[in-house]
């Protein structure tokens, strides 16, 4: 990929030493504040944000589908929107730090469109059922033809290898805020150094601390991490390595939370920075089992949120 005003080879962000000492970067300036509020207009006349978005209990148990339920191509509004994105994909600062990161030619591995959904939309009947849960991704419950999107009410402290069995921590995660997000907003909260353990399974170890969490990764070792709380003007944005922990409480607020969320990733069999970074990790690059809070419907089976106590 190539910005629109490529940066010199020499110059640097510093992403690879806060990658290795905090687990992920924040771009001073964000993208294009005007450009994000752009996005944020086209979205929501596309899609009106409200309990109409959902199935009816009935049709819920009628025919329950736990897998599948996110976007994927040809169905991801993100698709819709082309030119609209290069605000960000073209953005000097982030090719520049992409690129320094990952390497020439990285990929985009996934791009998606986030909702925070707010309380006063989610039925009753869903709480109730949802309570709890470590991942409450509400696409199961959300009707086939919008699940373009994914929806959130809350996710527990995780690693973006969650996802991705058997892959290496060869991908990081850009997160987009398109207008202002706030502490009621379902901002992100990241542990900073988490990454130094690698991957380990979901739901993780972690127990609170004072201003952050002492975090153990189950083969013997504990490190205290710092709670970053990612709030931000349109436009902000942050990355992180796939093994840092992550997670957002349920929308407090009145409005939806609508955010970008990419996955870049170096071409494959390409050296890059990201070797640099995962060489200082003191864990698995990749897990052949990410998680043990699904039955083999993909139905939470453990109920325990540490996110919600932060």
């Amino acid at each position: 990929m190539q910005a629109q005003n490529t940066p010199s080879m020499g110059q640097r962000h510093g992403i690879v030493d806060d990658f290795i000492a905090r687990g992920h970067h924040q771009f001073d300036r964000g993208v294009d504040p005007l450009e994000a509020a752009r996005l944020l207009t086209k979205t929501r006349q596309l899609r009106t944000f409200d309990k109409d978005l959902f199935l009816t209990e009935a049709e819920f148990d009628a025919n329950p589908q736990y897998v599948g339920v996110n976007p994927a191509p040809g169905r991801n509004l993100l698709e819709r929107f082309g030119p609209d994105l290069a605000f960000v994909e073209q953005d000097h600062d982030i090719v520049s730090a992409m690129t320094e990161l990952l390497g020439d030619g990285y990929e985009i591995l996934l791009k998606k469109l986030i909702c925070g959904v707010p309380a006063s939309i989610v039925p009753a009947w869903l709480k109730a059922r949802i309570a709890g849960n470590p991942v409450n991704n509400l696409g199961a419950y959300v009707r086939p033809q919008l699940r373009d999107i994914t929806y959130f009410y809350g996710i527990d402290f995780h690693q973006d290898l969650i996802d991705y069995k058997d892959r290496e921590a060869d991908f990081v995660t850009l997160y987009v805020y398109l207008h202002d997000v706030g502490l009621h907003d379902a901002p992100l909260f990241l542990l900073e150094g988490s990454q130094s353990f690698g991957g380990t399974l979901f739901p993780h170890d972690l127990t609170h601390n004072g201003q952050g969490w002492d975090y153990s990764d189950g083969r013997g070792s504990m490190v205290h991490t710092p709670q970053k709380l990612l709030t931000g003007k349109a436009g902000f944005a942050a990355v992180w390595h796939a093994c840092t922990l992550h997670g957002t409480q349920p929308d407090a607020a009145d409005n939806e939370r609508l955010s970008l969320r990419y996955l870049f990733a170096r071409k494959p069999g390409a050296a890059a920075a990201i070797d640099q970074v995962n060489a200082t990790l003191r864990g698995p690059l990749s897990l052949d089992a990410t998680r043990k809070d699904l039955d083999a419907r993909g139905a939470a089976v453990i109920k325990a949120n540490k996110v919600n106590q932060a």
